[in-house]
């Protein structure tokens, strides 16, 4: 019996669902050809604006006929302007400003790769963008969405008792200054690759209480990141690595917490049969066509790597944006 209540029996739905990729694809070159920034205040003809990203006049005229459809723009004797959704999540500099679209720009390339990954069981993504950039993108997608995050998970973690914390991969450092806001007692070591602490603390420099944070170098998977601490976060951590990589790393984890110390993994969970939440199933996908390893975990699969470190005190803890939290106690 088949019991997945998001079967698709309708044909215009399977057509719909093909088709996807167009739209996505019309979005993405408009943030990625600056079109909603050169429009920001200003109604222009997409003449003007083909001259200012140095495109074809025809092309872009058909572009943003296009982008008029989708409710993107608006359009008024041959000249075009920005919807108020547009000029507030689309134009750069802008305080809502969704950033992380960029590297949902790349993202469109690596998935491009999909069916050989998926014959081969492997990332077979040979990325033709220099690492700077892909990391930039990547950290600014990561902030954008963490910013908003990060006070919920504040509130749903016990920070009570806690000094110090670790925040591994912490990226923009999003969640340690949220931590910090809920309870400015704590210290936060932000620990992540060389190329990315650098942006890290441009983050942070403009955070209130930048001096309770200070910062490791190195690569989780090999290096040390000292001992002493009350919780150590891994917020989209495990899903990069294979299972064998996280039970490791959930040792080095426990090792370096002290006793009544928390493990925190927010992530997907996904369920056994690995097919909900949604979410999580289609990023497994993007970790195949991403990563050498990396995939989303099932509760049982985290658990037992919380129980192979002698940790048996083990909560989940779901969130209206998908992602859940188990968590670990050390006894």
């Amino acid at each position: 019996m088949n019991n997945n209540m998001n079967t698709v029996h309708d044909p215009n739905k399977i057509r719909e669902l093909a088709n996807g990729f167009q739209l996505s694809r019309i979005i993405l070159t408009a943030i990625e050809l600056d079109v909603f920034s050169i429009l920001d205040k200003h109604l222009l003809p997409s003449s003007e604006v083909a001259k200012q990203i140095g495109a074809d006049a025809r092309g872009t005229d058909r572009l943003m006929d296009a982008l008029v459809s989708l409710g993107f723009l608006n359009k008024t004797r041959e000249k075009f302007y920005n919807t108020d959704a547009a000029s507030l999540y689309l134009v750069k500099g802008k305080p809502e400003f969704m950033g992380g679209l960029f590297h949902t720009n790349e993202l469109w390339k690596s998935w491009g790769t999909l069916t050989n990954a998926v014959r081969k069981g492997t990332s077979v993504y040979a990325d033709d963008v220099s690492e700077s950039d892909w990391t930039e993108s990547f950290i600014a997608a990561m902030h954008y969405r963490a910013a908003k995050e990060a006070k919920i998970l504040a509130m749903m973690i016990n920070l009570n008792s806690a000094k110090k914390i670790l925040d591994i991969g912490g990226g923009s450092g999003a969640f340690s200054m949220g931590m910090i806001e809920n309870n400015p007692e704590l210290k936060a070591v932000i620990f992540d690759l060389p190329n990315v602490i650098p942006l890290t603390k441009k983050y942070v420099e403009t955070f209130q209480y930048k001096e309770s944070i200070s910062y490791i170098e190195g690569n989780y998977l090999t290096d040390t990141f000292g001992i002493g601490y009350d919780l150590i976060l891994l917020s989209a951590i495990v899903h990069i690595n294979s299972a064998e990589q996280n039970k490791e790393l959930i040792s080095k984890c426990c090792n370096a917490l002290n006793t009544s110390g928390q493990i925190v993994i927010k992530d997907w969970v996904m369920s056994e049969a690995r097919t909900e939440p949604t979410g999580g199933a289609l990023f497994a996908l993007n970790m195949l066509v991403g990563t050498e390893c990396g995939d989303t975990y099932t509760e049982k699969e985290m658990r037992e790597w919380f129980t192979k470190v002698g940790i048996s005190q083990i909560e989940r803890k779901n969130t209206s944006y998908g992602w859940s939290l188990i968590i670990g106690t050390k006894n």
